[in-house]
């Protein structure tokens, strides 16, 4: 299939899949007119690189776990080296750290929306 389709199929601007494949996430073949052609396989490798990269990841460790991914949330590494293993605890030490942010800041602009609020619903009770 073209980019095109590619792209329809999996809602990802072709642009995005041109980087993917620069960086090593997907493959393509040239056709003899030099468009690219994609093989069925990499509608659910795009759908993969997307949900992980939502996840969190970056590239460079998406490019290391791609080929041990079967379905799109099993990871299985037949031998996973130390540097792996690491890398992927960092990475899930980063992404709690990157949640208890996230729900820090939510909490605060609850407050703040909460306090807002409060001010004026005293306003509305002062003036009628």
């Amino acid at each position: 299939m073209r980019i095109g389709e590619l792209s329809r199929r999996t809602e990802t601007p072709p642009r995005l899949l041109r980087y993917y494949e620069e960086q090593g996430l997907i493959a393509s073949d040239r056709c003899a007119n030099g468009y690219r052609s994609y093989d069925e396989a990499n509608v659910d490798r795009v759908v993969q690189i997307r949900g992980l990269l939502a996840a969190g990841l970056p590239v460079r460790i998406i490019r290391q776990i791609l080929p041990c991914l079967k379905a799109p949330r099993d990871i299985h590494f037949d031998n996973p080296t130390p540097e792996m293993l690491t890398t992927l605890e960092q990475e899930y030490d980063r992404m709690t750290a990157r949640i208890a942010a996230l729900e820090h800041s939510r909490a605060a602009v609850a407050e703040y929306v909460a306090a807002v609020r409060r001010r004026e619903l005293e306003r509305s009770v002062r003036v009628n």
